[in-house]
């Protein structure tokens, strides 16, 4: 089923149930009654990441004060996503984009990868999920994906479950299309990793190319930003073994 874009959507951390009513959150009453200026019997969509999408309906017993009561569920809570998103960190603002662009395109556990040219950093974590919830809440997602702590891609690759595939973008292959490496991959537990703007080294490169569980693509022929090639990869990549099948 898909998504009701007409109405608001708001990520709640209660949980959700017919009848049970909630109070909302400072934050939340003051975007619905300050910035939207809903009133009682006002009506939004809520989700949890748990229980599904709900219609719930707005009543305010103070003018400080606002209740949300959950009236009928709209979509059940489907399975979170198994698709792993491994990423350097970029700078800030470029790095809340490509957070939010990679919950758009279906990743289910967001993993940032420290490389050796990496140029931006983690600075918190709570942003990084922040950023996730505001995607999922755009979007009609209601599977809030996982946030791991940043992990050396060394360290992350030696402990690696070797049935998960991982489909890494290599500015240095030797072709331009990916449709046939990708088509060629017969796993389902996939990992999609992407660098940092200044790529991979040249250990890295070769680290990953003697690894049996990963498959190297290229990204066409032009040179694109991270930022860029993350959309991309996640584009191509559910289109051919992924999720838009």
């Amino acid at each position: 089923m898909r998504a009701n874009y007409r109405m608001q959507r708001l990520f709640v951390e209660d949980g959700l149930a017919a009848g049970r009513a909630f109070e909302a959150s400072k934050e939340h009453f003051h975007y619905l009654a300050n910035v939207l200026r809903m009133e009682d019997g006002g009506n939004v969509l809520i989700f949890n990441g748990r229980d599904g999408e709900w219609r719930a309906e707005l009543s305010f017993p103070t003018r400080k004060r606002l209740t949300l009561t959950p009236v009928e569920e709209t979509r059940p809570q489907p399975k979170p996503s198994d698709l792993h998103y491994l990423f350097a960190p970029l700078k800030t603002g470029r790095l809340d984009y490509l957070v939010q662009k990679a919950v758009e395109m279906g990743a289910g556990v967001l993993q940032p990868v420290l490389t050796q040219h990496v140029q931006g950093k983690i600075a918190s974590l709570d942003r990084l999920q922040a950023n996730a919830v505001e995607a999922a809440e755009q979007c009609g997602i209601l599977a809030i994906p996982t946030v791991a702590p940043p992990r050396k891609l060394e360290d992350l690759l030696a402990g690696w479950p070797q049935e998960r595939r991982i489909v890494f973008c290599d500015e240095g292959h030797g072709s331009q299309n990916p449709l046939p490496v990708l088509s060629a991959i017969e796993e389902r537990r996939l990992a999609l990793l992407v660098g940092p703007e200044g790529g991979f080294s040249d250990e890295e490169r070769a680290l990953l190319g003697s690894l049996p569980f990963v498959t190297a693509i290229p990204l066409g022929p032009r040179i694109l930003r991270a930022d860029t090639a993350a959309v991309a990869a996640l584009a191509v990549l559910q289109a051919t073994i992924g999720d838009w099948r």
